[in-house]
């Protein structure tokens, strides 16, 4: 147990915490577009049920995740004299597939097209077809989750518990945090430009995991995050009358009183 307490090992489980709560806030704003279409006796539960399935969703796909890369040292097939196991394919798959994503959705961000979704007015969901689109929803979501704790965290009981606080966090405080990143746009933008980061990383330690681990790349990834973070604190703090760019996104507005009732 002395490993998930190492200094590397803790702040790995810090920041893999903040990017899942972070970037999961556009997994919460397309749930909650779905409960708010949902009778409201249930949107209470529904809230409940997103959160429970989230968490053992990503479970499961984390215990997936750490049973492939435990198949490291067994070569599937060569290609040029190089051997590939399925835990360099895998990582080679998610760090493509994570830069991918990643510049789709700074992208659509910044330049892409306005989602109509939540403005549009929509026929009342049943309570089966609304819990059936949740579920899909947050699976389609667990992928960017799983493979960035995939390329963040080295143990799986700290990419575990960094997904669980996630999501416990955003369930109680997804509003606020909406509003928050909504006000201060760079956050996402940073966090967004890290994703990118551990893409490389997985990319590089899928081609050749032993140089990977020689030159400490996540220590430098660590680092950079640190470090613009610190950035983008004071400079939130020096300019706090600048008005911020506009992403194209939707976000949750912080309840009025009578919500926290609700919720509890």
């Amino acid at each position: 147990m002395e490993h998930l307490f190492t200094t590397e090992s803790l702040i790995s489980f810090l920041i893999l915490t903040i990017l899942e709560v972070v970037l999961g806030i556009d997994n919460v704003i397309f749930v909650s577009i779905i409960m708010n279409r949902m009778p409201k006796a249930f949107q209470k539960n529904a809230r409940l049920i997103w959160m429970v399935t989230g968490i053992i969703t990503r479970t499961i796909l984390l215990f997936g995740l750490s049973w492939l890369l435990s198949q490291k040292g067994k070569p599937v097939f060569s290609v040029a004299g190089k051997d590939f196991d399925l835990a360099s394919l895998v990582m080679l798959a998610g760090g493509l597939f994570l830069i991918y994503k990643t510049v789709k959705e700074i992208h659509h961000k910044l330049e892409g097209e306005e989602d109509a979704l939540a403005g549009r007015k929509s026929k009342e969901l049943g309570i089966a077809n609304g819990i059936a689109q949740i579920i899909m929803i947050d699976m389609v979501f667990s992928f960017d989750s799983i493979i960035t704790a995939g390329g963040t965290a080295k143990h799986l009981e700290v990419m575990i518990a960094a997904v669980v606080i996630a999501m416990i966090i955003m369930f109680l405080f997804s509003p606020n945090i909406s509003s928050f990143i909504h006000k201060h746009p760079t956050l996402k933008m940073l966090a967004l430009s890290f994703l990118v980061m551990i893409g490389m990383v997985l990319l590089v330690e899928g081609w050749n995991a032993e140089q990977a681990h020689e030159l400490h790349l996540k220590h430098y990834v660590y680092f950079a995050m640190a470090f613009s973070f610190i950035v983008e604190l004071l400079n939130m703090k020096a300019r706090k009358k600048t008005v911020p760019v506009k992403l194209r996104e939707h976000h949750i507005e912080v309840p009025q009183e009578g919500y926290n009732d609700q919720a509890k």
